[in-house]
């Protein structure tokens, strides 16, 4: 066929289904590494990894979303930091073994958090751990308020949270 003439419309349909099945596929297939967000037994499923958290109102908000919709998270990744921690009282939660978490109290960047301030955000904190680590929380990490109480995933495992499949 000549290159100045147009496509007849039967192999012009076909390139472009083909093109669309390309980019679907393209889409529908994470880069490596990258957070995976899909389907699974008919629910959705949110993948956190390598989150350094942020702030508290914010993930609050987002978790409360995120049980409301019922939609299960998996904590994987190599880490799961301050406010990314809260993702463990997202209701069908469960975590890799060999993911690192980063506990920490409550506390401002540039100034000191005044007593009442600090009790009443570590137990706000501590309401979105599973019991087994709410005790944990608050006897030892709301302490913690330069860097981070660390724990790996096989330590919140045997504190009761959930393994995730295939790890």
């Amino acid at each position: 066929m000549p290159p100045s003439q147009p496509l007849s419309p039967r192999p012009a349909f076909r390139l472009a289904a083909f093109l669309a099945l390309m980019c679907f596929c393209a889409l529908a297939l994470p880069a490596r590494g990258a957070p995976q967000y899909g389907f699974a037994g008919g629910s959705s499923v949110r993948v956190i990894g390598n989150d350094n958290g942020g702030r508290l109102k914010r993930r609050f908000a987002e978790i409360r979303a995120l049980r409301s919709r019922g939609e299960r998270v998996e904590i994987r990744g190599r880490y799961c930091l301050s406010a990314c921690t809260l993702y463990l009282g997202a209701g069908n939660v469960c975590v890799d073994p060999d993911t690192r978490f980063g506990f920490h109290g409550p506390g401002y960047p540039s100034r000191p958090i005044r007593r009442e301030r600090f009790e009443y955000w570590s137990q706000r904190m501590a309401t979105y751990y599973p019991p087994g680590v709410q005790g944990w929380f608050l006897s030892r990490a709301r302490y913690v308020t330069s860097g981070y109480l660390t724990l790996m995933g096989a330590d919140l495992i045997r504190m009761g949270v959930s393994r995730c499949r295939d790890s």
